[in-house]
């Protein structure tokens, strides 16, 4: 999962994105001008921005600019706007932005995005090979084909449960759905976009299913820190 940096004056879209992110497991950050911009930037280096570009300071392509003169645009930018010309969308890739998004977003085009951006950072900047990488590297590359899938697969204790078949119905249903639940979430890093994809479910309806079962929803999230 990412660091990643919301830019922009409106308070609902900034709350909006950051629960989005915050599900898919991200670490998020936001700020609602160039100036809270700036000091995120330098403060939490993001892996990626989430940047508007129509803000009352300074707007989003000249921020851009001011990081790509500088030397500070080390991380892929994607623009948002909804009333950007395509002359705009264009001088900003020029500049440097990854991509343009127009507002309103969908959700599938938002993540699509995000993920090939994030792709692209991982590119730019790779990670040096330490000693100590290369032998979980070397494991999860030889041991699935030398031991059985279950010794290696194995997302997280929910994975192996035994459940009593003496317990009424209601009760044993309740307690293999919240195992079922917990597994796909730590598969799935507790992204609840695809999870609710995997289950067949509706995100509200899978939110109050997990809260009715008491599934922490932590759980299947990576430490970021």
């Amino acid at each position: 999962m990412a660091n990643i940096l919301v830019v922009d004056d409106e308070l609902g879209i900034r709350d909006l994105l950051w629960e989005i992110l915050n599900d898919e497991g991200h670490t998020v950050e936001v700020a609602e001008n160039a100036a809270q911009a700036r000091a995120a930037r330098l403060r939490e280096r993001p892996d990626l921005v989430l940047l508007d570009i129509w803000m009352p300071d300074t707007d989003g392509v000249t921020l851009l600019k001011e990081w790509s003169v500088s030397g500070a645009l080390t991380m892929p930018v994607i623009m948002m706007s909804g009333h950007a010309t395509i002359d705009t969308a264009v001088a900003a890739t020029k500049i440097g932005a990854h991509a343009f998004l127009e507002k309103p977003i969908t959700l599938q085009k938002l993540l699509k995005a995000i993920e090939q951006g994030l792709e692209k950072g991982t590119q730019r900047k790779p990670a040096p090979l330490l000693l100590g990488q290369v032998v979980p590297s070397l494991a999860e590359s030889v041991l699935p084909h030398v031991l059985p899938p279950v010794l290696v697969v194995e997302p997280g204790p929910q994975a192996q449960q035994d459940f009593a078949l003496d317990k009424p119905l209601r009760e044993a249903r309740d307690e293999f759905e919240k195992a079922y639940f917990e597994y796909h979430l730590a598969q799935e890093n507790g992204s609840m976009t695809r999870v609710a994809e995997k289950t067949g479910l509706e995100r509200t309806h899978l939110y109050r299913k997990l809260k009715q079962l008491g599934v922490d929803l932590t759980r299947g999230k990576r430490n970021t820190a």
